[in-house]
């Protein structure tokens, strides 16, 4: 998505070269977004931007809102948090929503994921759940990781102030093992603790995850709040 908003503001605004975009949350291959935030740093901004865009976009990427950003305003580092759904089904799927949502061939225990979730929340070292990059930390505060059935549905919420490679994906994976009652409910903590992947955490599809909120401190908080943020990752 990010190239391809890249190359539209590049037409659209006749640069000579493609706009360079900063967005709030990169997603793996096949994960969705409807809350995604960027920012560009481009001399001029005009009023009818998102409909020119719009003009030149693939149906598959939209923009809903354009407009200048208050000062101090940095798309990725200025993030208070992302927060993500990642969607199941353990019933007869819906072929309407068969690119957001994962179909199950098994019955899911909601209610022993969510028990399995809890210990899972507060700033923790995630390197059991991400896949390492060099040079990144894998410490992470997580806010919120919540299982709910609705109908045939299993939705996972999950909150962080950021997120390391395949972390949420390989979160739900280990919960859906509690789900299916191949691990105890005491099995996602006690891998967290290990401290290092585990090849019995499947990392669930990319499809059924969606990135659906970025939240921000208020615009007088914007730069203070990005650069504390960037010393903490450096």
């Amino acid at each position: 998505m990010q190239g391809v908003l890249e190359e539209a503001l590049g037409t659209v605004l006749r640069l000579p070269a493609p706009a360079a975009l900063t967005v709030a949350g990169r997603t793996d291959a096949g994960v969705h977004a409807t809350g995604q935030v960027a920012h560009a740093d481009l001399a001029a901004v005009p009023d009818d931007l998102q409909r020119r865009l719009l003009g030149v976009l693939d149906p598959d990427v939209r923009v809903t809102a354009a407009g200048i950003a208050p000062p101090g305003f940095d798309a990725r580092f200025s993030a208070l948090s992302r927060a993500y759904r990642y969607r199941l089904t353990d019933a007869v799927p819906d072929p309407l929503r068969r690119h957001d949502t994962v179909a199950h061939p098994r019955p899911l225990d909601a209610a022993a994921m969510a028990v399995a979730a809890a210990p899972l929340l507060g700033e923790h070292d995630f390197a059991a759940y991400c896949r390492r990059r060099e040079g990144a930390t894998t410490v992470r505060t997580l806010l919120r990781l919540d299982v709910r059935r609705d109908g045939g549905l299993v939705l996972v919420d999950v909150e962080a102030d950021a997120f390391c490679h395949n972390m949420v994906r390989a979160l739900v994976g280990a919960l859906v093992a509690v789900g299916e009652g191949r691990r105890p409910v005491e099995w996602p903590v006690a891998v967290l603790a290990a401290g290092a992947r585990d090849p019995a955490v499947t990392v669930a599809p990319a499809r059924g995850l969606t990135l659906v909120a970025v939240r921000y401190p208020p615009d007088e908080e914007l730069a203070a709040r990005a650069e504390r943020t960037r010393r903490r990752r450096l």
